[in-house]
């Protein structure tokens, strides 16, 4: 479920801050009906005896009996389906591994996160015991709290920036880690990513008015990408102002159209854009610069290294 509480909206400027039954087979009734003829008992009796007739007890008697012998027999029946049941072999697991991101008391500087898988080639359909693009976004996706979705944008951005800025080292575990902390993956406010990658509705951070530790950022865009005409708002699943929007935002498919902050993978390719501008984000200090640049605040960084060196080492235990 998307988390109720506001992320920590990022884009600089800002000022620094903390975050974080079968049916029953039915008996025929076999019993006789009074007068009714019974072999072995209806014939003549004796000379000197008479023959007696059942009375009622007897025949409540018998019914009892009957009932007796249906009830045993279901509960054999019943004892007979269950050990059945019990021998069908182990269960399967109700639902995927609970994710944990453990927060890492890192001195900023000091390191960059863990590795983490290759991703596989998505125009190769590779073959065993090689993994494909959609099996590791599937395999990725169960064991951590990644929406498939989400992670193609991610995955994406990172391979279209390895090849235009290979110097970058950006990984996807970086870039969705900072997808984690900006939005929980474009899930803020219980908006969630469409097949086209648009967002279900609109992420829209609050207002940049000086106010709640933010520093006041007029409005920039007349509202058209936040509605305020007033003050600027972070928008969009890697939360970008208006003013960054317009100056850095890519369009991930090439089809002409404007760059939209509110789709995942245009903002996914934008946010690995802007870390990239730091440098080389294999060496720990650049690394952290990026990340502080994206929001200036060590707290926040050190949720995103925690989160990327999480996804990492989940990523290089096979499912």
């Amino acid at each position: 479920m998307p988390d109720s509480s506001p992320p920590p909206w990022s884009r600089s400027p800002r000022s620094s801050r903390g975050q974080s039954t079968e049916p029953s087979n039915r008996l025929t009734d076999t019993l006789p009906r009074q007068g009714s003829p019974v072999p072995g008992l209806d014939a003549d009796p004796p000379r000197g005896r008479r023959r007696r007739k059942a009375g009622v007890g007897e025949w409540i008697g018998r019914l009892f009996l009957v009932g007796l012998v249906v009830a045993l027999g279901a509960g054999a029946i019943f004892a007979i389906s269950l050990l059945g049941s019990r021998n069908n072999g182990p269960t399967k697991p109700a639902g995927p591994p609970p994710f944990f991101v453990p927060e890492l008391a890192v001195e900023a500087n000091a390191a960059i996160p863990g590795p983490a898988s290759d991703i596989p080639d998505p125009d190769k359909p590779g073959a065993p015991p090689a993994e494909t693009f959609q099996g590791w976004v599937r395999r990725m996706a169960y064991v951590t709290d990644l929406p498939e979705r989400v992670l193609v944008a991610y995955a994406k951005a990172t391979l279209a920036i390895r090849a235009s800025n290979p110097s970058c080292h950006l990984t996807w575990s970086t870039l969705a880690a900072v997808g984690r902390i900006e939005s929980k993956h474009g899930r803020y406010g219980g908006s969630t990513v469409t097949e086209s990658g648009e967002e279900s509705k609109p992420i829209i951070g609050p207002a940049l008015d000086g106010t709640q530790g933010f520093l006041a950022v007029p409005d920039t865009d007349k509202g058209e990408l936040d509605g305020d005409t007033k003050w600027d708002h972070a928008v969009g699943p890697m939360q970008f102002t208006p003013e960054t929007w317009r100056m850095l935002g890519v369009r991930a498919s090439g089809d002409g159209k404007a760059p939209d902050p509110q789709n995942i993978d245009d903002a996914s390719r934008t946010a690995g854009r802007y870390l990239c501008r730091s440098g080389d984000l294999s060496v720990p200090k650049t690394w952290w610069k990026a990340v502080l640049v994206y929001n200036n605040s060590v707290d926040y960084a050190r949720s995103v290294f925690s989160s990327a060196d999480a996804y990492g080492k989940v990523s290089l235990t096979r499912a």
